[in-house]
């Protein structure tokens, strides 16, 4: 493999791991919100103890995100040293205000809730939890503003003696089209992601007959708002997709395996091709007539342009290359992404009916579902967020910046593959740090380390240990 491969690789790997505890980060803060509001208002001993458990596994997610993250920002000085200085004026400054605004807050009030709990009145703690709730938000639009940039670049001029990318208008990177879409993609999934993580972990606690108050009041607010966030990103990710197929054709045409243009175009149902980067066409392809059009346009006789009409375009004004990316990474991750949300709000839409009727307790199927479907919020996430960086290719910024001239000059192969393994070593002990303790966490339950209540009164502390807080 090239440095330029490796390089990709250890990109993809560390952000495809830091990306599984950020959504369940930022959907566990508003959910700690809700159930400590939730307590603070009725006084209920339910919600104390929701409280507690809910925010110790958020602890451990957070912690893990937090160390997993800084290794992104290292790998822009050292393996893609070219990119940095082509694009840093513009792409330095949302991670800036995300590091010095967005993060500053969400941490500082982080400490307050954790050491502050005894400390701070109830009100004043539970606007604490708040604002970490919304400095974790504040922080992933920051993030991606940054990247939504690199997909749709706007406010920036080319300096002339330099030649790289200037800032000249910071309101249209932070509020561009395509920021706000993106940004309500990810916090819709984040949501959804959260939430099924609390589904799957109530519904164990039902199935083995423990904390089953909790896990019942649990199921009672995470069931309808997951059910409805799944629902809700599906449609903002029409509307994303429409966009993209406006500022990034070629994207969207790899996502449906459409080589030439058609119009009326038909949505691919399922599609093969040759094992190639290119194949050129599908072997088969089952498509439904006209929807795809409908989807794209809004009309079912609208034009959908195809990869090789793309293709030639590109080559014209661009240069010299082949400009169409891994049609079988973006078409099958498109899929995986979809079909994981549809599950998703299925498996939830049962859940919703099967607690109207009375039966959740005795629906021992649904439980091992809803246990085993933890895993798809995150198979989302990965599958979207390979669609959206893999199917940008050949760009690292689209139209501006290929990604073969943005890797760092000095750096050789040897080199990134020895900080691929020792990435790839050091994430797979988090891994199961991180795993270890959140089973033990729920295991534990939300009393662990304190005296049980009796006759449904409050848990007492025993131990001042900061592990044992929440």
């Amino acid at each position: 493999m090239t440095t330029l491969d490796l390089a990709r690789l250890q990109f993809s790997s560390t952000t495809l791991f830091h990306f599984l505890f950020v959504p369940v980060s930022i959907g566990l803060s508003l959910f700690l919100a809700i159930l400590q509001t939730a307590a603070y208002r009725t006084g209920k001993p339910v919600y104390t103890r929701l409280t507690r458990l809910w925010g110790r596994i958020f602890l451990i997610v957070f912690a893990v995100g937090v160390v997993t993250g800084i290794v992104q920002e290292f790998q822009f000085g050292m393996n893609w040293s070219a990119y940095s200085r082509y694009v840093g004026d513009v792409f330095g400054a949302p991670l800036a205000i995300e590091g010095l605004a967005a993060f500053f807050v969400e941490s500082t009030f982080l400490g307050l809730w954790m050491f502050g709990r005894d400390r701070l009145s109830p009100k004043l703690h539970t606007a604490c939890i708040w604002m970490v709730a919304l400095g974790t938000m504040a922080s992933a639009y920051f993030i991606l503003a940054a990247n939504s940039w690199m997909q749709h670049p706007v406010g920036y001029e080319i300096d002339q003696v330099t030649g790289q990318a200037r800032m000249t208008d910071v309101i249209a990177v932070l509020t561009q089209s395509t920021t706000l879409f993106a940004f309500s993609h990810t916090i819709l999934a984040a949501w959804v992601t959260a939430g099924m993580v609390v589904v799957g972990i109530s519904a164990w606690y039902l199935r083995k007959g423990r904390e089953v108050e909790l896990a019942r009041r649990a199921l009672r607010i995470a069931l309808p708002a997951t059910c409805a966030a799944a629902i809700a990103v599906s449609v903002v990710g029409h509307f994303n997709a429409q966009l993209m197929t406006d500022q990034q054709p070629m994207k969207m045409a790899a996502a449906e395996a459409l080589w030439d243009t058609e119009k009326p175009a038909g949505l691919s149902i399922f599609a093969t091709g040759d094992f190639t980067r290119n194949p050129g066409g599908t072997n088969h392809n089952i498509t439904i007539p006209h929807l795809l059009s409908f989807l794209s346009t809004n009309s079912f006789d609208g034009e959908v342009r195809g990869m090789n009409d793309l293709n030639a375009e590109y080559q014209e004004r661009y240069g010299p290359g082949d400009y169409v990316p891994i049609v079988g990474v973006a078409y099958w991750s498109f899929r995986a992404m979809i079909g994981a949300g549809i599950a998703v709000a299925l498996l939830t839409a049962v859940g919703m009916v099967l607690m109207r009727r009375g039966s959740l307790e005795r629906a021992r199927r649904w439980q091992w579902l809803a246990i085993a479907g933890i895993c798809l919020p995150f198979l989302a996430n990965s599958a979207g967020w390979l669609f959206t960086e893999m199917a940008r290719q050949p760009w690292v910024v689209f139209g501006l910046l290929r990604t073969e001239d943005a890797i760092s000059p000095n750096v050789s192969s040897a080199e990134v593959a020895i900080t691929l393994i020792g990435f790839s070593l050091v994430y797979a002990v988090l891994a199961a740090i991180a795993v270890r303790l959140i089973a033990r966490a729920v295991k534990a339950g939300p009393d662990h380390g304190r005296t049980p209540p009796p006759d449904g009164e409050a848990a007492t502390e025993t131990t001042d240990d900061l592990a044992l807080a929440y």
